[in-house]
């Protein structure tokens, strides 16, 4: 199964199946699939014109290596028993990174638990991430846009809050899109097509996108899912949906200002199903290993996002050696320096689990939030 062309593996063509040929066709709809860059760096179809601009191509690998690294870290982390449960997004730091790269600082990004990619390239910092997966909320009161969204763990949940949020802007007439992230399991929701369904509708200023990683925890696609391509479910809901290969940055941020641009000119939402292949465990609560073929993973390692890019900048004298080897000493220290910012802030006291639940609080709770703060009553 490569991720430069994905249809469900083992699914029989709708165009195959018997129907009474007697019958008028009524309508025909289609899935195109964008791709740009090969797994090997070489170029398979002319480049989109940002692909000219050499900062902007190096900036991407930057936050993908950076990513990966603190990733890497906070496994580590977790691992020592100093961090909650991660997940890590080794093999599709593409998707969030070009994602995330094409949208403007007044739109709202809405992620699920995988996106820190999309959270770090919007101005958040990599303390406040430690933070929040070490259990403390304060990381969710972050440094990117005060508009975006937090976290969402739940699988889908997020999916009507972008709904709502879009139909705000339009109601405001503001010229700014929502982009809601999730993942391949989120599309089996009801939450997903309730909120694809109602952006459809009323022509919203949103755009999903699915990182198809091929696998819901343990769970594979085929057993997910009876469509030929998750891209397909936008045309129930009445807009176009497209499949990008999501081990090609470039593919990922052009098919983005692209779904965003028709968004913010009032054309309404679009989909993009990010094709791309979880190489780690779903969390580090997980041991992939239990339900997938090592082989399958060694396979795909072959398609990841970064060594991908780095082979196009190098064929195209845009990196080097001594840039690769810079890049990972700055790396190395940005996130070794915000792991000891995170091990040193101080936790919070517990009776302000409280503060934020009531404007007045209510009397049993204050009694408790005294109790907890070791103040007694008179």
């Amino acid at each position: 199964m490569s991720c430069r062309r994905h249809n469900r593996s083992g699914s029989e063509s709708v165009a195959s199946r018997r129907v009474n040929q007697d019958l008028p066709v009524i309508a025909r709809f289609e899935v195109r699939h964008r791709n740009y860059l090969a797994p090997d760096g070489s170029i398979q179809r002319p480049l989109p014109s940002f692909a000219s601009d050499s900062k902007l191509l190096t900036e991407l690998y930057r936050s993908m290596v950076l990513l990966r690294l603190f990733d890497r870290k906070a496994v580590a982390l977790q691992r020592t028993g100093r961090l909650g449960t991660y997940a890590v997004s080794l093999g599709q730091e593409a998707v969030s990174v070009g994602i995330a790269s094409a949208m403007r600082k007044e739109d709202v990004l809405l992620p699920s638990y995988r996106d820190n990619g999309a959270l770090l390239w919007r101005g958040v910092k990599l303390e406040e991430i430690l933070l929040f997966w070490g259990g403390d909320e304060r990381g969710n009161r972050f440094s990117g846009p005060v508009h975006d969204f937090p976290f969402c763990v739940p699988v889908g949940s997020q999916a009507p809050h972008a709904a709502g949020v879009a139909y705000a802007l339009k109601l405001r007439k503001q010229p700014r899109v929502a982009v809601c992230l999730f993942g391949d399991g989120a599309t089996s929701k009801g939450d997903v097509y309730e909120a694809m369904n109602f952006a459809g509708v009323h022509r919203l200023p949103l755009v999903f996108v699915v990182a198809n990683n091929q696998w819901a925890i343990s769970v594979p696609l085929r057993q997910q899912t009876a469509c030929e391509t998750l891209a397909q479910k936008a045309i129930a809901a009445g807009f176009i949906g497209e499949q990008v290969d999501g081990g090609d940055v470039v593919a990922i941020r052009a098919a983005s200002e692209e779904a965003i641009a028709a968004a913010r000119d009032g054309n309404g939402p679009r989909f993009i199903e990010a094709v791309t292949y979880r190489l780690g465990d779903h969390t580090t609560s997980d041991d992939a290993a239990r339900y997938r073929p090592a082989e399958e993973v060694q396979a795909h390692w072959k398609e990841e996002p970064i060594a991908r890019l780095r082979a196009y900048l190098v064929a195209q004298k845009m990196w080097s050696k001594a840039d690769e080897e810079q890049l990972a000493a700055e790396c190395h220290a940005r996130v070794e320096a915000a792991a000891e910012r995170y091990l040193a802030t101080a936790p919070r006291r517990p009776e302000t689990m409280f503060d934020h639940l009531y404007a007045d609080l209510p009397a049993a709770y204050a009694a408790q939030r005294r109790e907890l703060a070791g103040e007694h009553d008179a």
